[in-house]
This record gives structure tokens, C-alpha cells and sequence, in this order.
């Protein structure tokens, strides 16, 4: 969704294929470059209740090895890459 800013983070429609069906947060990162997404993801994750899933939309290409790398280091969940997006999944964990 497009904004006056630039795109708006919601929540995506329907299910995401490979997660718990549900409704999954998105945060919109297309066109930063890391570690922009990784940063808007540190801070956007805390704000979620444990055991929910946020979708990182980021075309960086550094995104495809950061997000993961961020997961492991903090102890979160990287639950899937997708291409469309593309969209990387984080669960949080605690």
C-alpha cells in the first residue's frame, strides 16, 4: 500500500504460505539499503507479541544474508525467504 510518504506498513491480507495461518505484520523496506532493514526490523519486532511473524520486504541484495545473520545473533526465528517482495519472515521469539 502507497501512502503520501511512500509505502505504509499494515498487515498483509491472508495467509502466508510456509507460516501458521494468520495474519502477518509487513514492514515495508523496499528501496533502503542495508542495514537499514535490519535496523527497522530491530526495532519493529519487539513491538509484536511473542509468536508473531513480521515480513520484511527488502530488495537489497545484503538483505538475503543479513536478516538471517540478525535472526541467529539475536536468538529469533527466520521462518522463510520468498522471492516476490522479496520478503524475508521473522518470528519473534522472545
Amino acid at each position: 500500500m502507497e501512502g503520501a510518504a511512500g509505502p505504509v506498513e499494515g498487515v498483509a491480507a491472508g495467509p502466508v504460505e510456509g507460516v501458521a495461518a494468520g495474519p502477518v505484520e509487513v514492514l515495508d523496506c523496499r528501496g533502503q539499503r542495508c542495514p537499514l532493514p535490519v535496523i527497522r526490523l530491530a526495532r519493529r519486532l519487539p513491538e509484536l507479541p511473542v509468536g508473531a511473524v513480521l515480513r520484511v520486504l527488502a530488495d537489497d541484495p545484503a538483505a538475503a544474508v543479513d536478516i538471517p545473520a540478525w535472526c541467529r545473533m539475536r536468538g529469533q526465528e527466520f521462518v522463510a525467504a520468498h522471492a516476490e517482495g522479496p520478503g524475508y519472515d521473522v518470528r519473534r521469539v522472545g
